[in-house]
């Protein structure tokens, strides 16, 4: 999810494993020439790590499996959805708790970059993360009258879907709710934006702001991006 630079020839990573979460350690050498292209954001390596006291910070010695980086280099939108997924991870996860699911969900996003339209599965997997980290919204039913229908806006205080009619007072204190997130349709370019636009409400109130972080810059490169694509109307969608 990142590497920082560590001494003269060391750098610090910070790993999403399928057993142990979020894992931080020191690689000996990684600056080298010989292992930048191993450590580049977003590919899947084998990893052994080792330390004295589990309390340590370690160290790592690392194998390439997967060069998911080099497959997207020339696909600047899906590189920015690659760096933008382990940024937010790198955020958001606490060190060495177990997320499995999210580890599979997240490999499986990486995986379908180079190969399908991605910018509602990338939207879709945000939204997950949510419930993942113990804040999902409740998209069942209007938060003031318990319809289940025409429901079009989220209360950003509760995290509660709001119906048309009843939201029509507020409307410009309410965040847009997009239908695929409802799994409906028809799905439209502009959709992708206010999906991002409501999981990064809540991401940055519930997860980031209270551990005095922001959302990170590569997601804001990645909305550029398909802002830019949905205005020349060449912004492929899901389904």
């Amino acid at each position: 999810m990142s590497a920082r630079r560590h001494g003269e020839s060391s750098v610090i990573l910070s790993l999403l494993t399928e057993i142990h979460g979020r894992h931080a350690g020191v690689m000996r050498g990684g600056q080298s020439r010989r292992r930048r292209g191993v450590l580049e954001i977003g590919n899947l390596v084998s990893a052994a790590w080792r330390a004295r006291l589990e309390e340590h910070l370690g160290n790592f010695s690392i194998e390439l499996e997967t060069g998911y980086a080099a497959r997207v280099l020339e696909r600047a939108d899906r590189l920015a959805a690659l760096t933008s997924l382990c940024a937010i991870l790198d955020s958001c996860l606490a060190e060495r708790e177990q997320h499995t699911n999210l580890f599979l969900e997240s490999l499986d996003l990486v995986e379908a970059l180079e190969q399908r339209p991605f910018a509602v599965r990338y939207v879709v997997w945000e939204f997950g993360l949510l419930s993942e980290l113990g804040f999902g919204l409740d998209l069942s039913s209007c938060a003031a009258t318990g319809v289940v229908d025409d429901l079009i806006y989220v209360s950003p205080r509760s995290g509660q879907a709001v119906s048309r009619e009843a939201g029509a007072p507020y409307k410009d204190k309410l965040l847009p709710l997009p239908p695929f997130l409802k799994g409906e349709g028809p799905l439209k370019a502009r959709d992708v934006l206010d999906g991002l636009k409501l999981t990064g409400y809540f991401l940055d109130r519930h997860v980031l702001q209270p551990q005095g972080k922001r959302l990170p810059d590569a997601r804001e490169r990645l909305i550029g991006l398909l802002r830019k694509a949905i205005e020349k109307d060449q912004l492929d969608l899901d389904g």
